[in-house]
C-alpha cells in the first residue's frame, strides 16, 4: 500500500514565530494560516502560537470559522472579500474581520469590521487608489480597522519602493478617517527587507513554516514539515521526453495515496494530484521513506519529479 507520512514540528513553527515577532519590532504580527496553514494544520498551528501572534489571516470565511470553533480568540482577517450577504452574516457571527476591495463590497459589508485592500501593483485583489475616497465614504468610521496591500516582488528595490509610495498615500487617507487603523503591506519578503516596509504590521506565511520567498534566505528559520513516501521507480533518461535543462538524466516517479489532511506547502498551494501522483512545487525539499531526499523541481506537464538525490542526513 502506498502511503505518505507528514510530520509537522510545532516547536519549529513557534520558534519561527518568535523570530518573526522579534524582526517585526513593535509592528503587529499576523500569522497567515490559509490553506490549512500551508498544509501544517491551521487549528493546531494557531493554538500553538496564539500567545505570540497578534492575529491570524485566512483565505476564506470557512477557514476563519474553523479557527473560532477550535477556540482561537485572536483577531482573524479574511483575505478574500465577501461575495454575498451570507459571507458577511457568518463573519459577523464568528467575529471575523472582512476585506473590502470596492464600493460594492463596502456596501455589502455595511458596518462589519474590515480592512481595506489597495492594489499597489500586485494586480490581484484590491481597490484602485482613486476609488478609495468613495469606499471610505461608504463605510462607518469605526468599522475601518486597517488598510493593506501586498509587495509583488519584495526582492526588487525599485518595484517595492514604488508600491510603498502608493500605499503611503492610501494609508494617509484611511488614517484621516480612523487614526487607529493598522497599515500593513509586507508579507515574509517585506519583513526580511525590514525598515519602512514593516509599517504597523506584517503578514507572514511561508517564513512562519521555514521557507523564504524568492531573493531571500530563511537563515535562522527552521522548516517545520517533513514528508516521507515510498519510491516506486528511478528511471534513466533514454530519449523521447526532452528535459529542459542540460545534464538532467533521471526522473523520479513517486506514487502517493493522498491520505489525511496534512500536505507539504507546495502541495497545499496546488492540491492537484493527477492519476494518483502528487505534484511537488519548485525547489522544495521532500523527505523520502527509503532514505533519500533532494531538491525537487516539477515538470508541470508530466507526473514526474526530477532532480539529483543524496542520502538523507539525520
Amino acid at each position: 500500500m502506498q502511503r505518505t507520512l507528514s510530520i509537522v514540528n510545532l516547536r519549529a513553527v513557534r520558534g519561527n514565530a518568535l523570530k518573526i515577532k522579534k524582526l517585526a519590532g513593535g509592528a503587529n504580527f499576523y500569522a497567515v494560516v490559509k490553506a490549512d496553514a500551508y498544509g501544517h494544520g491551521a487549528e493546531e498551528v494557531s493554538r500553538y502560537i496564539e500567545d505570540v501572534a497578534d492575529g491570524f489571516c485566512v483565505a476564506i470565511t470557512e477557514e476563519g470559522i474553523a479557527l473560532r470553533v477550535a477556540g482561537v480568540s485572536q483577531p482573524v482577517l479574511v483575505l478574500t472579500p465577501p461575495l454575498d450577504g451570507y459571507d458577511v452574516s457568518r463573519a459577523r457571527a464568528y467575529n471575523l474581520t472582512l476585506t473590502v476591495n470596492s464600493v460594492n463590497t463596502a456596501a455589502l459589508v455595511g458596518g462589519a469590521p474590515c480592512h481595506i485592500k489597495v492594489n499597489t501593483g500586485m494586480n490581484r485583489l484590491g481597490c484602485d487608489i482613486h476609488t478609495l475616497p468613495d469606499i471610505l465614504k461608504a463605510l462607518p468610521r469605526e468599522s475601518v480597522l486597517g488598510v493593506y496591500s501586498h509587495l509583488y516582488a519584495p526582492d526588487d528595490v525599485a518595484a517595492s519602493a514604488s508600491q510603498l509610495e502608493i500605499f503611503r498615500h492610501a494609508e494617509r487617507m484611511v488614517k484621516a478617517v480612523n487614526p487607529q487603523a493598522v497599515a500593513h503591506i509586507s508579507a515574509s519578503g517585506g519583513l526580511l527587507r525590514g525598515g519602512k516596509y514593516l509599517a504597523d504590521g506584517v503578514r507572514c506565511g511561508i517564513l512562519l513554516y521555514g521557507y523564504a520567498p524568492s531573493g531571500f534566505k530563511a537563515d535562522g528559520f527552521e522548516r517545520a514539515l517533513r514528508v516521507y513516501a515510498r519510491r516506486t521507480q528511478t528511471t534513466r533518461f533514454i530519449g523521447g521526453l526532452q528535459p529542459r535543462r542540460q545534464g538532467l538524466r533521471r526522473f523520479m516517479r513517486v506514487q502517493m495515496r493522498l491520505c489525511g489532511r496534512v500536505f507539504p506547502y507546495s502541495a497545499a498551494r496546488r492540491k492537484d494530484a493527477l492519476h494518483g501522483f502528487l505534484r511537488v512545487g519548485r525547489r522544495r525539499r521532500v523527505g523520502l521513506r527509503d532514505g533519500r531526499r533532494g531538491r525537487i523541481r516539477v515538470k508541470m506537464r508530466h507526473n514526474f519529479l526530477r532532480g539529483s538525490y543524496r542520502r538523507y542526513a539525520p
